[in-house]
């Protein structure tokens, strides 16, 4: 029984840009006139030999190497039920293997890997390319449509267990990358070892890997149109390390348990347009530090009952905090993101930022914080040319650069970008319970030509210089966070002319 493979075939999977890894490796039916097997491929680069074993039974058949970059196979037959499955499926695979192997069965999740690498040790897994997709048609069309507003639930690195077996689910929009795998501290940050399905058409790439957990450290390694590959951060990721590092942490946003539901419930009274508001706005970084060691970052757990007793003294209602999403650099104070889904690391985990917001509301302090959807860094590990295109940003530097920041502008025409960062408004009401969003720089985002010369900027449809794309989205931005959220604050700095921002959109207003 064969099962030749195409060389150009397998140099794709071997160098990790094979659009569907799932072709060739896991678990494949085979045919022979009557006989019935399922061929087992897998790439296992450090292996020295190789085995299935049946999950059930215990049994093991060994792997053949098929190519000596380390593609190994088994041809293991299957169990006949019914008329004819005696002794003579045996005869059949004796005659064309030489002996009987052992019985192995669908479904395809019944068996394992065990691998002896280069050193002698042994270890058994589960096979990653035994796993269904777990992202649904409807996934992909509401994500292309720009309108699936829990997409981070979706997108980014999710515990999951799978027919009893635990594991991480990786997804990540990549559309024009010639092949996309997940690296971490898991796999000695090989780019081949764990190559991602893409979905066609939504351009979305997905893998399941079982045995991970909490903790585990990861990129994506995504290979650009010409065979140049950068591994680059998660942008749905959840938590991420203290920069300068920049590595994506797999982490559990639902592990914390929130006692702030009495002031989540009031939270339209606390945040009413008649209401009193006196907003102290706080960098976290160097609003207090330890006098015993000042150059030490205060943790999210330590500020939390100072800043408390500090606002309740002064009469402040609310904080607005300067962004606390993830950023390499430092000194820009929060405001060149590029973790948007990532409270930084630098003052702790996600659960200390939960555990903040929650002591400042069961203090009687709102929790407002500075938003970017304007710009972000070039920093090559990042949302820059992410897949080695312009994906989340413009093409043009005329439409796509800011000549003063350095940064690159959101592509807002694009349904994916817009749902990218509309999910993110989202799910900081949902997940950490902030009751305001500050939109940062608003102005730069309604003018074509802010801070740029004549024949520096595109002007839009109609020959203004209005940016009329930007402006669907922040009427988009109010229109869905005030109406999932009733009580939530917007909040624009816009510094300009601009009429009717803070007026409704159904009478023509920007909706802050």
């Amino acid at each position: 029984m064969s099962t030749q493979l195409a060389s150009d075939t397998i140099g794709q999977v071997i160098h990790g840009f094979h659009e569907n890894p799932f072709d060739i490796l896991g678990p494949h039916e085979v045919i022979d006139g009557q006989r019935r097997a399922l061929a087992v491929r897998a790439f296992l680069p450090d292996a020295q030999r190789a085995w299935v074993v049946d999950s059930t039974h215990g049994e093991s058949r060994p792997m053949r190497q098929i190519h000596p970059a380390g593609l190994y196979e088994a041809i293991c037959p299957i169990e006949e039920r019914g008329p004819g499955s005696g002794e003579q499926g045996g005869t059949d695979l004796k005659a064309a293997f030489g002996f009987a192997p052992p019985r192995m069965e669908f479904p395809s999740l019944n068996y394992q890997l065990r691998v002896t690498n280069q050193s002698g040790e042994t270890t058994t897994m589960h096979d990653p390319y035994a796993f269904e997709p777990m992202l649904t048609d409807y996934d992909l069309h509401l994500l292309s449509e720009g309108t699936h507003w829990k997409s981070y639930h979706k997108l980014g690195a999710h515990l999951r267990t799978v027919a009893g077996v635990k594991g991480v689910n990786f997804a990540v929009w990549a559309p024009n990358a010639e092949g996309v795998s997940i690296v971490g501290d898991f796999n000695g940050w090989k780019v081949a070892r764990h190559a991602m399905r893409k979905h066609i058409p939504s351009g979305v790439w997905e893998l399941f890997i079982p045995g991970l957990g909490l903790g585990t450290l990861y990129k994506f390694a995504v290979k650009f149109r010409g065979g140049h590959v950068m591994e680059k951060c998660d942008p749905y990721g959840f938590a991420a390390e203290v920069p300068p590092k920049t590595a994506n942490i797999v982490t559990d946003l639902d592990s914390y348990q929130w006692n702030d539901s009495d002031w989540v419930a009031k939270r339209p009274e606390h945040n009413a347009l008649d209401a009193p508001l006196s907003i102290y706005e706080v960098h976290l970084g160097s609003w207090r530090r330890d006098p015993s060691d000042p150059e030490r970052w205060l943790s999210y757990r330590e500020i939390a009952p100072q800043l408390v007793e500090y606002c309740r003294k002064m009469g402040y209602t609310h904080v607005e905090l300067l962004p606390v999403s993830e950023h390499p650099f430092t000194g820009s104070w929060g405001y060149q993101t590029v973790g948007y889904f990532a409270a930084t690391s630098r003052y702790g985990t996600p659960q200390d930022f939960m555990h903040f917001v929650d002591l400042l509301h069961q203090g009687g302090i709102g929790v407002i914080i500075d938003w970017v959807p304007a710009h972000f860094p070039k920093d090559d590990f990042a949302l820059a040319r992410f897949d080695g295109t312009a994906l989340y940003e413009h093409a043009d530097p005329r439409q796509g650069e800011h000549p003063d920041w350095g940064t690159l502008v959101f592509n807002f025409g694009r349904n994916e970008v817009r749902n990218f960062l509309l999910a993110d408004a989202l799910y900081w009401v949902a997940e950490y319970h902030i009751d305001g969003l500050r939109v940062d720089a608003v102005a730069s985002m309604l003018y074509l030509d802010y801070s740029r010369k004549e024949g520096e900027w595109v002007p839009n449809k109609f020959g203004g210089r209005e940016n009329l794309e930007a402006v669907e989205f922040l009427k988009e931005f109010n229109t869905t966070v005030l109406g999932k959220y009733p009580g939530v604050v917007t909040v624009a700095e816009e510094s300009t002319a601009w009429p009717m921002v803070s007026r409704p959109t159904y009478v023509g207003g920007l909706g802050f």
